[in-house]
């Protein structure tokens, strides 16, 4: 469990993952065996998206079918972008918190008053979830599909659907809550520009996902590890305790001085009470007559003469991170099918976030590892047919030239213009060390998590600690790790994993380590080694 004594290791670590890493020497060109695919992941793309496309390994007999656009002359990506990045300013919006916290029956509700789910399909999950004697889980069954998810209210994979508001375009990524699902929740978070954590305010319950082992802590702290600046805490079920405004300043306090503690700038936190199953301060802002409990003391000195925002105004005032367009290009892949357009059966369907750089249709990629070379026929930008994409978008790409059975969860496709991505097996990270079973040593065993993979690895030597005051180096080659650390150590991993070094990418360039259900360290690349 991740406890108080983290703060101030989390700090550290916000401030050396800010940093520029050490620079090491280039490495030589690995030649790996195919990355091993983890625990499958199904990227939902929900009722509100405007093709309705489901994702996952498989036929694709059931797929919408779109003509090939035929490749034009090569673009001017960056310039072409510079030109339309206004129209384009869009944002991949994770959304976390312990489970129960009634995240995906908010989100559901969100979408509906949205209008990008229709009053009858709202109707006909009232009906069935009555059906089942689980009528409060109507809105959360926009995003929560499968017959599992429904029938034991729980969500597992990461859904995903979009929406829009005033300012802004959102791919919407509701993360399972629960903390066996915890894996899933680090793959959707690690394609985040920015966060919704979701608490319950009834009685005992937000002190159950603050406490003990809820996840509301954990989830605050690896989406900050993984990046993540900006986030909305919304203040779901305030209506249970009749919108009391001593409870909502209570948890409001708590959570800031944690989140604060955490990395997080007091500038890019905002919160919002809000009630998911009654729509109550979602979209529209609350008067007198509506709420007169929450209106007669709801204000936000940052609003101005907005001085009540609902949670659509909140997530209006994102601001858009810098990307890294013009850099070498990078997906990180979350699924993949076969086909996907019309006359596609000998093309494979990739989907994913773009990490860095950008794509056009007929451009020469490269999947690694394996060093397969294929061609870009079909691009997907948030379920719109496009011409090109660049870093931030959620993309299908159509690929033609490499059997899908080279491609793996965690795979990244490059361009073949520039130095493909690293597979290695072995690799330095300064970490931080949260609160693992037992002290690490030198073959201490753990889970590493990038982006959507998860492998077997091992801490296979510790070169050195830090002092948490300083930064300085206080100790070399120690036996063992306590929690709350900070080090530098050497990981090997049972299989190939895509890394870069931090400084190159900071996407590529975060890790996780769990165990045993425990995420027990967090951490950048400074090393990659060929052998």
């Amino acid at each position: 469990m991740l406890k108080d004594f983290l703060n101030i290791s989390t700090r550290l670590f916000v401030r050396f993952i800010e940093a520029s890493a050490p620079t090491s020497a280039p490495i030589s060109p690995v030649v790996s065996s195919k990355v091993a695919v983890p625990t499958k992941e199904i990227n939902k793309l929900k009722i509100g998206s405007q093709r309705g496309q489901s994702q996952g390994s498989g036929s694709d007999s059931s797929r919408p079918q779109t003509p090939v656009v035929a490749p034009k002359k090569r673009i001017d990506v960056v310039d072409e972008y510079s030109k339309h990045q206004k129209s384009r300013e869009a944002l991949n919006l994770v959304v976390v918190g312990h489970v129960d916290a009634g995240k995906s029956t908010l989100m559901g509700h969100l979408l509906y008053a949205l209008g990008q789910v229709n009053e009858r399909t709202i109707k006909k999950f009232e009906r069935d979830a009555e059906r089942i004697g689980k009528g409060s889980f109507a809105y959360a069954w926009v995003l929560d599909e499968t017959e599992e998810e429904r029938s034991r209210g729980v969500t597992m994979d990461v859904a995903t659907s979009s929406f829009a508001t005033d300012n802004r375009k959102f791919t919407l990524l509701d993360a399972p809550g629960h903390r066996d699902f915890v894996p899933n929740m680090i793959s959707g978070a690690s394609r985040a520009d920015v966060a919704m954590l979701v608490v319950d305010a009834s009685t005992g319950e937000f002190e159950s996902g603050f406490d003990g082992n809820g996840q509301t802590r954990e989830h605050a702290i690896l989406i900050r590890s993984l990046g993540v600046r900006q986030l909305v805490v919304a203040v779901n079920k305030l209506d249970m305790v009749g919108w009391d405004e001593g409870r909502y300043s209570e948890i409001t306090g708590r959570l800031l001085e944690f989140l604060l503690s955490c990395g997080y700038q007091k500038d890019d936190v905002r919160f919002v009470p809000v009630s998911g199953l009654k729509g109550t301060n979602l979209v529209c802002c609350i008067s007198d007559k509506d709420v007169p409990e929450l209106a007669a003391w709801y204000k936000d000195e940052k609003e101005g003469e907005n001085a009540s925002p609902c949670l659509v105004d909140l997530l209006d005032t994102f601001t858009i991170p810098e990307r890294p367009v013009d850099k070498p290009f990078r997906l990180s892949i979350t699924d993949f099918f076969k086909g996907g357009v019309v006359g596609s059966a000998n093309s494979v369907s990739v989907s994913g976030r773009i990490a860095q750089g950008n794509v056009q249709l007929g451009e020469q990629v490269v999947l690694v590892p394996g060093g397969e070379r294929g061609t870009i026929k079909a691009i997907d930008v948030d379920f719109v047919s496009e011409e090109w994409a660049v870093a931030g978008d959620s993309v299908v790409l159509m690929i033609q030239g490499i059997d899908i059975q080279q491609f793996s969860i965690g795979s990244i496709v490059c361009s073949a213009l520039s130095t493909p991505v690293q597979a290695v097996s072995r690799f330095e990270a300064q970490l931080v060390i949260f609160d693992p079973p037992v002290p690490i040593t030198n073959g201490f065993p753990a889970l590493i998590h990038v982006q959507s993979l998860n492998v077997p690895a091992a801490i296979n030597k510790i070169i050195e600690v830090f002092d948490q005051r300083t930064g300085e180096v206080v100790k070399r080659r120690p036996r063992y790790i306590r929690k709350g650390a900070t080090a530098r150590v050497e990981i090997v991993t049972d299989t190939p994993v895509c890394l870069e070094l931090f400084k190159d990418s900071k996407e590529l360039g975060r890790i996780m380590l769990r165990k045993n259900g425990e995420t027990i360290a967090a951490g950048i690349v400074t090393a990659l080694f060929s052998k």
